[in-house]
């Protein structure tokens, strides 16, 4: 049964119990299981404030996030998200990079952990009744799963505690109504964090769940304070500490205050269960603040992750490539990654170019190319030279220097981010104008969207990344050149298409 089994864990509170059949102990035992109390239904506490009332409104914010959400590929099965908690105009992008990776799945039950921001108990409390409700309807409470999982350990018990206006369970269910449309849930709230609560809530979490289909999911957010600098170098140990998925030696440093997340207890838990339900590998897929989202530095931040828990299916499925192959070695590859690096590096740092020999006729040949800059899974810097206009070495430089300095959608890349960026290029083919969309092959080609003083350009790249198909892509070109999604229809406009050789660090063999 392991090898099927799936676990979405989602931090939240509360369940309770009464007899009802048998279940088996952890000694292998049978015990009677019990049946816990209607609690009735979970209003919702937040909504028209952490997120619209209104379920038109939450549906179209749903949909704008969903749609610019990236989806990076995972090989293997999820078993288990991390996804944050706060209003969604300032963490629901990166909620969507979570969720987006289960668009469509079925499972028997999703259990959600939150932390406890209002009530203190001990244990964790589980909400054993009909249901939790959202704008978007109200969503079934499992209440055998429940029942099992209350029979296994003491240390969690029904009621509604830390229910009752708990926001961190409640934010993530719009978007699991979102994702998987109907399904039933196990809403769990943790008040407490220590190694030992958060061991044994995640085993009996696992042991509840082995044999069913189920989705884990554990609720936080990450650094609050008011250093948008602390920010990022707090949340990037954190990310790093979780994508370890090392249960205990994370909860250590959450206890020693290396790490910071309000519902690093959930994450605990679900990295248990996830685990013992036969996850190996974790996943950072974004990363933000609300510093970066409302491009105010000062005052009070808090930061945002994504992640997820996974297990492997025969050593990841072969991801298909991107674009084309130009002729690039793997030599002339490992240069071009250096030179974007170094470059960087020294830029940043206020140093001249860095001087490096170059010999290969390919890097000397006149090419266009791309330099984009990632960081924890977000777009960091991307600027480029569209035209052949200089030997392909010397615009690689030049173009790494911009995206990482004067990308004017992004504040200049300081000394503290150097560790944490992700390289990309993309060496480009000379674009050609299109009549016929059906030409347009997501995955290979690149779009530039022309219409008088206006124009836009996204990379072959990007439609893979976010799951677009090809009208999508075309519509957030158009957006990209500042015209409406529809532009690429009008008389006048002009498509352009073009390909390239798309690399990153990890692609290049040292």
């Amino acid at each position: 049964m392991r090898g099927r089994t799936v676990v979405a864990i989602i931090a939240a509170a509360g369940v309770g119990g009464l007899v009802f059949g048998y279940a088996r102990s952890e000694l292998g035992k049978e015990v009677k299981r019990q049946m816990p109390p209607d609690l009735g239904v979970r209003k919702p506490a937040v909504a028209g404030t952490w997120y619209p009332e209104d379920p038109s409104d939450l549906r179209k914010m749903l949909d704008t996030f969903f749609e610019n959400a990236k989806k990076p590929p995972v090989e293997g099965e999820i078993v288990g998200l991390v996804s944050p908690h706060a209003g969604y105009v300032y963490s629901g992008l990166i909620a969507a990079h979570s969720y987006k990776q289960v668009v469509g799945k079925q499972y028997d039950a999703v259990v959600v952990i939150a932390p406890s921001h209002r009530d203190h108990f001990r244990g964790a409390s589980v909400f054993t009744g009909t249901a939790y409700e959202t704008p978007l309807g109200r969503i079934p409470v499992d209440r055998e799963l429940a029942a099992d999982l209350l029979s296994q350990d003491g240390i969690l018990h029904a009621g509604w505690e830390g229910h009752r206006t708990e926001w961190s369970l409640e934010a993530q269910l719009p978007f699991l109504q979102y994702a998987l449309g109907s399904f039933r849930l196990v809403p769990i709230v943790l008040a407490e964090w220590d190694w030992e609560t958060c061991r044994r809530v995640g085993e009996a979490v696992a042991r509840a769940c082995r044999g069913k289909s189920v989705l884990l999911v554990a609720s936080t957010d990450l650094y609050h304070g008011y250093s948008y600098d602390e920010c990022h170098a707090r949340d990037a140990q954190t990310l790093r500490a979780i994508e370890e998925f090392d249960a205990e030696k994370f909860n250590r440093g959450l206890n020693r205050e290396e790490y910071q997340a309000c519902g690093g207890g959930p994450v605990t838990v679900v990295m248990v269960a996830a685990k013992q339900l036969g996850a190996e590998k974790a996943k950072v897929l974004a990363h933000t603040t609300s510093g970066d989202v409302t491009g105010q530095r000062s005052g009070y931040v808090v930061g945002y992750g994504s992640v997820v828990f996974y297990r492997p299916e025969g050593g990841g499925r072969e991801q298909k490539k991107v674009g084309i192959e130009l002729g690039l070695t793997n030599e002339d590859k490992r240069t071009l990654i250096e030179l974007a690096r170094k470059t960087i590096e020294a830029r940043v740092k206020g140093q001249p170019f860095p001087k490096i020999e170059v010999s290969s006729p390919r890097l000397l040949e006149a090419r266009g190319a791309f330099v984009t800059i990632n960081k924890h899974g977000m777009l960091r810097g991307c600027i480029g030279y569209v035209l052949p206009i200089k030997p392909l070495w010397e615009t690689v430089m030049e173009m790494a220097e911009a995206a990482a300095l004067r990308d004017p959608r992004f504040p200049p890349v300081s000394p503290d981010e150097l560790p944490d960026l992700e390289i990309e290029i993309s060496v480009l083919t000379v674009p050609k104008e299109i009549q016929d969309i059906r030409e347009i092959e997501v995955g290979k080609h690149g779009i530039i969207i022309e219409r008088g003083f206006n124009s836009g350009l996204l990379l072959p790249q990007v439609a893979t990344e976010y799951g677009w198909d090809r009208i999508t892509f075309l519509e957030h070109t158009c957006r990209k050149a500042g015209l409406p999604p529809n532009a690429w229809k009008e008389k006048g406009t002009v498509i352009k298409i073009f390909s390239a050789e798309v690399f990153g660090e990890h692609d290049v063999e040292h």
